[in-house]
């Protein structure tokens, strides 16, 4: 199933997913046609410039979502958070797929209008996908910043175009989940589902304002698809360290230009983002793959494993052997 849209604030997602699956919109939400497969779709309206869209199904087929850039500028924003067990994959455009991986490093998508890109969910998954959007002018109004950061700024007085991914924490996995449950016929659920909204944007923002970067670069569609060819090297092995020179000549760029700008759309530089990577693929061949310590270290390019259970005690706070047994 495809859904294709431009992003601009006028369109109705509900109303064209709504379309698609020949279903009708109730009170701003759709249920998923038994014959379809399972869940809702809810849009919640927060004011006229502020509002939430909360996905949360399984469908028996393969759902694409196809964005299509905007050439306005970026007078309307949206908070993308991609909150699902199973991997999906992302199309920046008419060839190449990248996966969102289970690092969780791109849970979190906030983009400026004019990129495109395809959202593939796979067949009999758990969807959890939720959308805040809303008005630059109201953004900056939640947030009270006097004297934004330059990333910050290039988001809320959006000038040329920006990305930027961020990973996810428990508490705004656990936030996520709240929303997608139903809420109580007391008159209060707009003001419950306003609070959840301001709590996550308040987690994302926190999260770009902690990264202090002193400028921000525009990032164009070539940029960024080059930036997607980079860390798909970094994760395609993880048991050897990625070759600046080598990854700046796939990506057609210098090295300088090419860290800066890993670092600010993916919030780290590319070895801290290689060795968070590695310990995150540590812990799932740990828990879910029941390796030893010694087979995940090996595996991911250790030959000290003092030096591995090091590492993974300072990312995980816990010894490999005892995460392995869920301690």
């Amino acid at each position: 199933m495809l859904i294709e849209f431009i992003t601009q604030p006028q369109f109705s997602f509900l109303t064209a997913f709504a379309e698609a699956l020949h279903v009708p919109v109730v009170n701003n939400e759709l249920q998923i046609p038994a014959s379809l497969g399972e869940g809702f779709v809810r849009r919640v309206d927060l004011n006229d410039d502020f509002r939430l869209l909360i996905h949360r199904y399984r469908l028996d087929q393969e759902l694409i979502l196809k964005r299509v850039g905007s050439k306005d500028p970026a007078s309307f924003i949206s908070v993308i958070f991609y909150n699902n067990e199973e991997p999906v994959s992302l199309v920046t455009d008419d060839e190449e797929q990248h996966n969102f991986s289970r690092y969780n490093d791109m849970a979190i998508q906030i983009a400026s209008n004019n990129f495109d890109s395809v959202i593939t969910f796979p067949a009999n998954t758990e969807i959890y996908y939720t959308v805040i959007g809303l008005s630059t002018s109201r953004l900056k109004t939640l947030l009270e910043l006097r004297q934004p950061d330059a990333l910050i700024d290039a988001i809320v007085n959006p000038k040329e175009s920006f990305l930027f991914y961020e990973s996810m924490g428990t508490e705004t996995q656990m936030t996520l989940r709240q929303l997608s449950e139903p809420q109580a016929e007391n008159g209060l659920a707009g003001f419950y589902y306003r609070i959840k909204a301001e709590s996550l944007l308040f987690d994302v923002f926190n999260q770009l304002h902690n990264r202090q970067q002193a400028r921000h670069s525009p990032v164009n569609k070539a940029d960024a698809e080059k930036l997607f060819l980079i860390r798909e090297a970094i994760l395609s092995d993880l048991g050897q360290p990625p070759s600046l020179p080598g990854l700046a000549k796939l990506g057609g760029m210098s090295e300088t230009k090419m860290k800066d700008l890993f670092r600010q759309v993916f919030g780290d530089s590319i070895y801290n983002y290689y060795q968070t990577a590695r310990m995150e693929e540590a812990a799932y061949l740990l828990r879910h793959k029941n390796y030893s310590v010694s087979e995940a270290g090996y595996q991911l390019g250790f030959s000290n494993l003092s030096h591995f259970t090091r590492l993974f005690e300072r990312h995980h706070q816990q010894k490999p052997k005892k995460y392995a047994l869920g301690g």
